[in-house]
Parts: structure tokens; C-alpha cells; sequence
């Protein structure tokens, strides 16, 4: 992040972080989108998913199971949804 750019693809960003420095980082993932930057991120951070403008959801399960798009869409409608996995361990996340 060094260089200057309009588009940011960051993988797996809360992989070991305590839940306040994730706090943290998506304030700066805001203030990176809020200046007109378009900030994609790879993540299984429930956290982070629930913070996301839009979720695209690969699946419908993991490894040689996955690699189909199955949502995309706001979180809140993957939380409404549930209709993947995803959603539906969002949507006891986030306590829906």
C-alpha cells in the first residue's frame, strides 16, 4: 500500500488480528473507500463480511466442492437468504 493506486485486492486481512485491530482495519478499509478507492478483499473474517458493501459467495462448498458463484449480493441479503453456508453462519453472527 506503499504506492500509490485506485484499487486494492487484499487476501485474508484479519487472519491473526485480536478483534480490536480488526475494528481498526476497517476503519481504514472506510477511509480507503470514503477517498474514492475501490477496496476488494478476500476474507472468511465474519467480521469483516458483515462490514462489506457487497459479498460475492464461491462455493457451494470448499475445495474441489467450490468454485461456483452461489451469492452475490449485500450481506444483509445473505443474511436474509441463508442460503448458503456463508449466510447462514453470518446470519448467527450477526445475531439474525
Amino acid at each position: 500500500m506503499g504506492e500509490p493506486g485506485d484499487i486494492y485486492v487484499l487476501d485474508e486481512l484479519a487472519t491473526g488480528l485480536h478483534l480490536a485491530d480488526v475494528e481498526q482495519l476497517l476503519g481504514l478499509l472506510d477511509r480507503l473507500v470514503d477517498s474514492g478507492k475501490t477496496v476488494i478483499v478476500i476474507e472468511h473474517h465474519l467480521a469483516v463480511m458483515a462490514h462489506a458493501d457487497w459479498i460475492i459467495d464461491l462455493g457451494p462448498g470448499a475445495g474441489h466442492d467450490g468454485g461456483q458463484v452461489v451469492f452475490t449480493g449485500p450481506p444483509a441479503d445473505l443474511v436474509a437468504a441463508r442460503s448458503t453456508l456463508t449466510g447462514k453462519y453470518l446470519a448467527k453472527y450477526v445475531g439474525a
